[in-house]
């Protein structure tokens, strides 16, 4: 038997496995580039489960091109509002209004061209042209790296051993195929492949993966172990004005730009809660406020770091006015839905609603 033929027989078992185990997701029901686009994009360090009723809001609002273009970055950030990391939102809105101004509304179907779109890198470039235009293009993910490191018996997710599996999928997409190859190792990946549990009698691999023969299959690849992440005491004010109070808009340089907040800051080291509060509102928005009573605390964790948040009703100081360059609004509680806030800010209305809105 010719190393031709067992690599055709591979590639038909793998297909196979697929045909019939394949995932069931809203965004395989379609070839459209735009909402195979749209799915990569959300799906960037986010569980399949979590972007399902993301992706299907965003398709009935905005089910093509021309409606992200006339839409407001405001109100896209909204529609993405706790799915989190917000640049991929915002790089896409640049990325679409390139695609419709630069290529006629038609996502360049040369890796060379989509590669250059906002956000836009190897992997995304790879996954849509492969699904969509049927390109034999290999879209190294997490998961394909892992059960493509198991077969080849590597250790290590090294710059040579990234090229030698690129290399490996590309023969097997010799004969076509190559956005069912691509996704059917990210199912396997996810399913079967796991990082600490692969369930490899189920697997279409069996017979031939490296790692399965050395008795532990989940050694490889070596997971590097994870930095331990810096963690930060903050407190925030909910600063009233009669019935309303006041959020600013973050500046979109900076960590969660784009998105509504209340004035606060991290605690420097021999301040207390209140002291900090009340240096953080004055320095942020120019005012003088009065420190009432604490609303909660918790931690939220982000991506590189996490914070320990404590929040409180204040009050504007007698004659006290807002100073500052930043956006700023003062609203009322019913006006929450018409602005998009980070996750934080929604654990806070949510400890609001179970106590109380009143100072």
């Amino acid at each position: 038997m010719n190393k031709l033929y067992n690599t055709n027989s591979i590639v038909k078992t793998l297909l196979n496995w697929y045909g019939t185990n394949k995932r069931d997701m809203p965004w395989r029901k379609t070839k459209d580039p735009y909402k195979i686009w749209l799915s990569e994009v959300m799906l960037q360090q986010t569980q399949v489960e979590t972007v399902i009723p993301y992706y299907n809001r965003w398709i009935k609002k905005y089910p093509g091109f021309t409606d992200v273009m006339k839409a407001k970055e405001s109100e896209l950030l909204k529609l993405w509002e706790g799915l989190g990391y917000y640049n991929r939102c915002k790089n896409f809105y640049k990325a679409v209004d390139k695609v419709a101004n630069d290529y006629n509304g038609k996502i360049p179907d040369v890796l060379n061209e989509f590669i250059k779109l906002t956000g836009v890198g190897d992997y995304i470039a790879s996954a849509v042209l492969s699904i969509s235009y049927g390109q034999n293009l290999p879209a190294l993910d997490g998961n394909i790296i892992r059960v493509l490191s198991r077969v080849l018996k590597k250790k290590k997710v090294s710059p040579y051993n990234r090229k030698i599996i690129y290399n490996h999928m590309l023969r097997w997409m010799k004969y076509g195929h190559g956005g069912d190859i691509n996704e059917a190792l990210m199912d396997l990946g996810s399913m079967l492949c796991r990082p600490n549990q692969a369930h490899c009698y189920q697997c279409p691999f069996v017979n031939s993966c490296g790692a399965y023969q050395t008795g532990v299959p989940e050694a490889y690849p070596k997971r590097l172990s994870k930095k331990k992440i810096p963690e930060y005491n903050v407190v925030t004010g909910i600063i009233w004005k009669n019935d309303k109070f006041l959020i600013m808009l973050r500046e979109n340089k900076k960590h969660l730009g784009g998105l509504w907040e209340f004035p606060g800051g991290k605690i420097k080291n021999g301040e207390n809660f209140k002291d900090a509060l009340k240096r953080e509102i004055f320095e942020e928005c120019g005012l003088n406020a009065n420190i009432e009573n604490k609303i909660g605390s918790f931690k939220h964790i982000y991506s590189h770091f996490s914070i320990n948040m404590s929040s409180f009703h204040c009050t504007v100081a007698n004659g006290s006015q807002v100073k500052t360059q930043q956006e700023y609004h003062w609203i009322d509680p019913s006006q929450i839905n018409d602005y998009a806030f980070p996750k934080a800010n929604h654990k806070i209305f949510s400890i609001l609603n179970e106590k109380s809105w009143c100072v």
